[in-house]
């Protein structure tokens, strides 16, 4: 049997319905931008592997301090315990941060990240004795599948099954295509009421909603309102940190600074599960107290497990390497060039550019579904030509490596044209 085959008989693979989706692609090997399977066949991963692996696999620098790590303490509780890595990283998290992040909290993937946001923000009123229980989101967002975060998120088939279950989240909507002035509105009346505890968003670019994009201008103005107003934010950027965006963070683009902001994702350079969320002084001064009830009792097993933390230092290393930051514009101006070409394609509808992150809307004859057949079709199509897409309904994305070369980038691009002429809804 083969690896796929084998792997058929027992692993549940996660956004899958296995009765009607291909079989699982066994990878062997993964070196730079390119992935090899189990039968020798090439793929570029196109899209960092969900977005996690900014300094392509197999990275040297980043095995090399992972495996000195190992041989010193692979792991300690940080329940009582610190170590050095942490202390490091944290040293080295707060100079790219946001100036107004003081603590760091540390715990295991994108979707903890937001879940102990939501929780520090709604005992942050509780231990004030003024508890609040809402929570303010845009439409259309995913901020990950835990049940905090599931409740935040806006794309109603992955949470429907969980109707009732669920926070109180009130959800308006996205401040672009022009509805600006009115989503504002909408947004002014929920803030005026008082009753949340906080807003979370996805900084610039709504990722799995088909990287749909909004100026920083006009967050900015939504961030004054909430601070006059005192209602807390939260930046979810899992996906947006690290680079993705031409900057550090999403963040960087706003006047304003949110309250707490959400890491993971390629905070390890997508070698060992990691998140972080930081938090004002203000809001860790809200549980800083002789009551003992008042501390946010919340923990996972390998909270700033060591190994993952020398990860994250090598990993910012290569970030801010200038030989990085060189290839961030690079695959930012070739995503300029493509957009430029195919900007009066008569398939394409819309095309968005950020930073190394780049969205294709197709022209449809009908509204596609998330996960329907033209996504499907697409999908096919570009791993049998060698490329790791992941369409999301009729919307084609990259988001690359960011040491991907010129020519895999043009080949990229190239099978996305030819995708535009062979595939069909």
């Amino acid at each position: 049997m083969s690896l796929s085959q084998r792997d058929q008989e027992h692993n549940w693979h996660p956004y899958t319905q296995h009765k009607t989706s291909l079989p699982a692609v066994a990878i062997v090997k993964g070196e730079g931008a390119l992935l090899w399977d189990e039968d020798g066949k090439e793929y570029i991963d196109a899209i960092a592997s969900w977005w996690v692996n900014p300094f392509g696999h197999s990275n040297r620098y980043l095995a090399d301090a992972i495996y000195k790590q190992l041989t010193t303490l692979e792991h300690v509780l940080f329940g009582g315990f610190t170590h050095e890595p942490a202390v490091v990283l944290s040293e080295k998290l707060m100079r790219i941060l946001p100036s107004n992040q003081a603590k760091l909290f540390y715990s295991d993937n994108g979707s903890t990240a937001v879940e102990v946001a939501i929780k520090v923000a709604l005992q942050f009123h509780y231990n004030q004795g003024l508890p609040k229980t809402k929570i303010l989101a845009f439409e259309n967002a995913f901020h990950g599948d835990t049940f905090a975060a599931m409740a935040a998120s806006g794309i109603s088939f992955f949470t429907e099954a969980f109707q009732g279950s669920l926070l109180e989240v009130v959800r308006v909507p996205l401040p672009t295509n022009g509805n600006e002035t009115e989503a504002y509105a909408l947004f002014e009346k929920q803030v005026q009421t008082g009753e949340f505890a906080a807003f979370i968003f996805e900084p610039l670019v709504q990722g799995a909603a088909g990287m749909l994009m909004y100026e920083a201008t006009v967050l900015d103005r939504y961030l004054s309102l909430c601070k006059q107003h005192q209602l807390l934010t939260i930046a979810d950027e899992v996906m947006t940190g690290f680079g993705k965006t031409g900057r550090n963070f999403a963040c960087d683009y706003l006047t304003q600074q949110p309250d707490m902001l959400c890491l993971s994702k390629a905070l390890t350079g997508g070698t060992i599960p990691m998140a972080i969320t930081s938090f004002t002084q203000e809001i860790f001064e809200a549980f800083y107290s002789e009551d003992t009830n008042k501390a946010l009792f919340h923990g996972h097993t390998f909270t700033a497990n060591p190994t993952g933390c020398a990860a994250a230092i090598a990993s910012l290393e290569l970030l801010e390497s200038a030989a990085m930051q060189e290839q961030i514009q690079a695959i930012h101006a070739q995503h300029l060039l493509f957009q430029t070409k195919l900007s009066t394609h008569p398939r394409v509808k819309t095309i968005r550019v950020l930073g190394v992150i780049f969205a294709l809307e197709i022209q449809t004859k009908s509204d596609q579904a998330y996960y329907g057949q033209l996504r499907n079709n697409l999908y096919a199509y570009f791993l049998e030509n060698g490329v790791v897409l992941r369409p999301v309904g009729s919307t084609i994305y990259i988001l690359p490596p960011y040491i991907i070369t010129p020519e895999q980038l043009q080949k990229i691009y190239q099978v996305i044209e030819n995708a535009l002429v062979e595939v069909q809804e």
